[in-house]
């Protein structure tokens, strides 16, 4: 639990779970359940997410603002509010981490994980039991992969910083030189797709997916 405006309770429970039981917790889960997507939110610092997302999970969030109006430049302005201020009387609870998206996505480039934008699983209809099983013959991996570079390319395009650009760069060249050393990219015209999908994507055409 993170520290909460008029709860006694959110600082004094003699139930709160400290970081390493938090990190067993996540790893029984992803041992437990290894086909189910695992979310860590901004709840939790920077240093427990960093530890968290390399024993299990595999969504996070960023930038993310849970205050009344947390999202409102202008009534933030006005209030004189910095950007990583946290006005606790006017949210739920304080968050662990406030770093902006560009600097979670820079920090995971430089751990050699790519962030994927992508939404191809719902919208080619690879849901329920049709993704079940291709997560059990990890083949929806592969589609994964493919679609993380496509949305990982936009993202650098369009909106990363220059220092962030400068790690996805590099981060983007070795996924693509494993993505040619692959068997599984070699069968058919997927190769060839994606290729042709990330130069469209590079020349400026966008959400394209496998």
């Amino acid at each position: 639990m993170m520290p909460a405006a008029g709860s006694y309770l959110s600082t004094h429970s003699k139930y709160l779970v400290n970081d390493s039981d938090f990190k067993k917790l996540v790893t029984v889960l992803r041992l437990s359940v290894p086909y189910t997507g695992l979310i860590i939110t901004a709840r939790e610092s920077a240093q427990l997410r960093r530890e968290i997302i390399q024993v299990g999970c595999t969504q996070t969030d960023a930038s993310t603002k849970i205050g009344i109006g947390g999202y409102t430049e202008t009534l933030k302005a006005l209030n004189g509010f910095k950007r990583n201020d946290q006005d606790e009387s006017m949210q739920q609870f304080l968050l662990g981490d406030t770093r902006s998206l560009d600097e979670v996505i820079r920090e995971l480039a430089e751990m050699d994980m790519i962030t994927s934008f992508c939404t191809a699983g719902y919208r080619c209809g690879r849901t329920g039991d049709k993704i079940m099983g291709l997560l059990q013959s990890c083949t929806e991996a592969k589609f994964c992969k493919l679609n993380a570079v496509l949305t990982f390319r936009e993202y650098l395009d369009d909106y990363a910083s220059p220092e962030t650009k400068v790690v996805g760069e590099k981060l983007i060249r070795k996924e693509i030189e494993e993505i040619h050393n692959i068997p599984f990219f070699k069968k058919g015209n997927l190769l060839r797709n994606f290729e042709d999908y990330y130069h469209k994507t590079v020349r400026g055409k966008r959400d394209v997916y496998i």
